[in-house]
């Protein structure tokens, strides 16, 4: 094999495939990035045995051929190449290297047969359908801050990908959640994915799914079975297993007869939040809410280190209410908040709350209370 290949093409595949890559593993392979060239293209594969990521890039192909070589160490050299520089790979499967050249620069790596790299067996896909990568990054990115790490809820650890019923009509929507705080995002259900089975797409997945969805045109094949769920541009195609479990009934926890409206700034909500956390050490550091008529005080208390308190104007017109929160929890929701107001919605100070961007009903959270 041997190719020639801009650095800049090269860094961005090699780095979406290091990054699959574990840095623990005990099985030497898995350390590596299986690189074929073939035609006018190389492309590098990358798996954990969990995702696979395939990416193609342009480039000039002398010598078709493939090998694997570490990915990290791969990754490495190419960062530290200059800009600009055209780079070339060349395998010798005699000497079991694979060298690296770019100006004045030469690194020799040893390689791994390429018969020794396992390729994720490929699925029979019962559900296949095209969206945006803006719709699919507002649905993962604004649940997966809700996912578990609690490693015996396996189940929760990750997002839940399925069909539903919306406010209007039938929606792709995403869920996440972790017994504490829950996430419930809705998008309009894409042309063929109706039948689509639901998936919980693990943490990991959704982190990496996040690097092909940065361009706002770019449609995304999605194909989903029973066991894996696929994500495919042009140029790079994730693979992934998906969690073997079911994900429980969210709609249970979800309130619907909260009435007590708080209508409140995000922007300006998250910052005192953050200001009145501020005299807490303790992780789970509880904001006490005081609500009054068009009035609310946040406010901690934290008998060794201090207490703070700031006041907000807000649009708040039931009776009085103090409710506590963790304050990292309602720090995360808030942020996620696009649009200028936040409205709350409580029942008492025992049951969990509901919130949601203004008006807007395809983004649902909701936060369970502590004592204060």
């Amino acid at each position: 094999m041997k190719v020639s290949i801009e650095r800049a093409t090269l860094l961005k595949a090699v780095s979406q495939a290091q990054s699959v890559v574990e840095r623990r593993n005990t099985i030497p392979i898995l350390a590596n990035v299986l690189i074929e060239a073939e035609g006018d293209a190389v492309s590098f594969r990358a798996t954990d045995l969990d995702i696979e990521v395939l990416d193609r890039a342009p480039a000039q192909v002398e010598r078709a051929g493939s090998t694997t070589v570490s990915a990290v160490t791969l990754h490495e050299i190419v960062r530290k190449l200059p800009d600009g520089a055209l780079v070339g790979l060349t395998a010798d499967a005699a000497s079991g290297r694979l060298t690296v050249a770019a100006g004045r620069s030469t690194f020799s790596l040893a390689t791994l047969p390429k018969e020794d790299f396992p390729v994720m067996a490929s699925s029979e896909y019962s559900s296949n359908f095209t969206a945006k990568a803006e719709v699919l990054r507002r649905l993962f990115d604004k649940s997966k801050f809700a996912i578990s790490t609690e490693e015996t809820r396996y189940y929760l650890n990750g997002v839940y990908m399925h069909v539903s019923d919306g406010e209007d009509g039938r929606v792709l929507r995403c869920v996440a959640t972790d017994g504490h705080r829950l996430a419930r995002i809705d998008a309009p259900l894409p042309g063929g994915a109706e039948g689509m089975p639901g998936v919980i797409v693990p943490r990991k997945t959704v982190g990496e799914l996040r690097k092909l969805l940065d361009e706002d045109d770019m449609d995304i094949d999605v194909s989903v079975s029973e066991t894996k769920v696929r994500f495919a541009t042009p140029q790079i195609t994730l693979t992934s297993k998906v969690i073997d479990g079911t994900f429980p009934d969210y709609s249970r926890v979800i309130p619907t007869n909260n009435t007590r409206r708080l209508e409140v700034d995000a922007g300006e909500f998250a910052k005192a939040v953050d200001r009145v956390a501020t005299v807490s050490s303790e992780r789970s550091r509880a904001v006490k809410l005081q609500l009054d008529e068009d009035r609310l005080i946040l406010s901690v208390n934290a008998p060794d280190s201090g207490a703070a308190e700031e006041e907000l104007a807000v649009a708040y017109a039931d009776e009085p209410l103090e409710i506590g929160f963790n304050a990292k929890y309602l720090l995360e929701i808030a942020s996620q908040v696009d649009r200028e107001n936040a409205v709350f919605l409580f029942n008492s100070s025992g049951d969990p709350t509901l919130m949601r961007e203004g008006g807007d009903m395809s983004a649902v959270y909701v936060v369970m209370p502590m004592r204060v």
